[in-house]
């Protein structure tokens, strides 16, 4: 069979480690397993959401109401915006993947940072363009700035707070950069870690109103899958003015999110409390690791999400011999080796699994 020559230089997306292959192939109880590779809400779900879903079982043959109104209108609601400039994803990697084939053709060029989420240059990549990269590990919109003078691309993509970094652009720089940008350029705006990065810092807090109110050719993205806890509801959304929601919807597959997700993540805008009382604890959380790894003189990006990112080279082992050495153990770190990185990203977890992480990575470091 003869596929499209695209694929022949596309790689494929590395997820974290599931705890099912650490109990298949070690034989640890579930129970025993420490997952924290995959920035997962270590508190799981707001309890009220668990009751929703719970009562909502019977509709699972039911198709879901593919108007999807009652998301939308919460969500324009908890972000100042309309509904009509609101579109729901299963992810927001599915809103990067609307993005992407709205506007991008065989040759076109996409901006993004030197070290950032990988799907951007998968699915820019799907579409026959060209990645164009910083040069910088963290974001430098002075870089940013260069590039796109000279190089003039399609689109461009911004994370802030940034995976697998951590690293936050302040909103004022973020403002200036896009005052920059002509309004033929589409710029996604990642938004997935928004919430701990103004936990930690007000200036980094880029609100999606704004974006609608004063840039056209921005879509805002966000997800329901790390600060609420529904990483396996996969659902995600983009807000952006009506005529990017209008194009995007062209590519929409009916029914793209499931009726229990988008009744879960309806039920999750209601429990601020529950988000809030994480984001207090991963702050505190991520502190320590901060301290660990200072205490043992390795360098760390300062994180405004809900993970650490340690670099390794000053350290007795590899991130790989890091990463295999405690998945025999049953924690599961993610080694960032596959992104050029001789490091390896923690999410910040509960007090109990922190210590554990702690003292092993103490003993080995």
């Amino acid at each position: 069979m003869r596929f499209q020559p695209v694929l022949d230089t596309l790689p494929v997306y590395e997820a974290g480690k599931p705890i099912e292959l650490v109990v298949r192939e070690f034989g640890i109880p579930p129970e025993k397993v420490v997952k924290l590779a995959s920035n997962e809400n270590p508190y799981g779900v707001s309890p009220s959401v668990k009751a929703k879903v719970a009562e909502a079982l019977a509709k699972m043959p039911l198709y879901p109401d593919d108007s999807y109104r009652e998301l939308k209108e919460s969500l324009a609601i908890a972000n100042g915006v309309d509904a009509k400039n609101v579109i729901q994803g299963n992810g927001s990697d599915q809103i990067f993947d609307f993005a992407t084939r709205s506007v991008l053709e065989k040759g076109d060029l996409v901006l993004q940072n030197g070290k950032t989420f990988s799907m951007y240059s998968i699915y820019s990549g799907q579409c026959g363009a060209d990645i164009l990269s910083t040069d910088s590990t963290e974001h430098d919109l002075n870089r940013f700035s260069d590039l796109y003078k000279k190089h003039h691309p399609k689109m461009i993509f911004l994370c802030t707070p940034c995976n697998p970094i951590g690293d936050a652009l302040p909103r004022s720089e973020v403002f200036s950069f896009l005052d920059t940008i002509s309004p033929e350029t589409l710029v996604v705006l990642d938004g997935a870690y928004m919430d701990f990065g103004k936990t930690r810092d007000p200036k980094m807090e880029i609100r999606p109103s704004e974006i609608v109110s004063k840039y056209p050719n921005v879509v805002y993205t966000g997800t329901f899958s790390k600060v609420y806890g529904l990483g396996g509801m996969r659902i995600g959304y983009g807000i952006a003015n009506e005529e990017i929601i209008r194009a995007f919807y062209k590519l929409r597959p009916p029914f793209n999110v499931s009726q229990l997700s988008q009744l879960a993540a309806t039920e999750a805008l209601k429990d601020q409390e529950f988000v809030n009382q994480y984001l207090e604890s991963n702050l505190r959380e991520l502190e320590k690791y901060e301290a660990f790894s200072e205490s043992k003189g390795l360098p760390f990006f300062r994180s405004y999400a809900n993970f650490l990112t340690i670099r390794l080279d000053r350290a007795k082992l590899s991130s790989t011999e890091l990463f295999e050495t405690l998945l025999r153990e049953g924690i599961i770190l993610r080694n960032l080796k596959s992104y050029g990185l001789n490091a390896i990203r923690i999410t910040v977890g509960r007090p109990d699994q922190n210590r554990i992480v702690l003292d092993r990575l103490s003993d080995l470091l």
